[in-house]
């Protein structure tokens, strides 16, 4: 890929991040104001992130609902659509797996009613990964 191609995908990506931060879920910013600024382990989370991959010589990316550099770890809040979608959100995790991240999938009742069960989930997946 050309690096302009490179550089409108990544404009792309940085355009489509910004609204969805601006139009968060309610369960995005229940999750947000319990891994923002540090507060999970000093860990620092961005939300809304793009990841870049390449596949097959195509380039493109995903947002993740909410990523931790640090620990490669991707969260993703899924609501009901991804009931009818699995096939895709499956390729997803595959992709994101091969770059080397670690995916973890919650419910988005679990973080409304079980905050402490997402909290626990997370402490786990952050003290035990590389």
């Amino acid at each position: 890929m050309s690096l302009n191609k490179r550089k409108e995908l990544a404009l792309l990506a940085k355009s489509i991040a910004r609204e969805l931060r601006k139009n968060s879920t309610k369960v995005e910013q229940i999750f947000w104001n319990f891994v923002r600024d540090r507060k999970l382990l000093g860990k620092k989370f961005l939300r809304q992130h793009p990841i870049f991959y390449d596949i097959s010589e195509k380039e493109s990316f995903f947002i993740a609902d909410f990523y931790c550099h640090e620990k490669k770890l991707v969260v993703e809040l899924d609501g009901e659509i991804h009931k009818y979608q699995l096939p895709k959100d499956n390729l997803r995790t595959e992709i994101l797996n091969s770059l080397g991240l670690q995916v973890v999938r919650f419910k988005n009742n679990t973080v409304i009613y079980e905050t402490n069960k997402i909290k626990e989930e997370l402490t786990k997946l952050l003290t035990n990964s590389p």
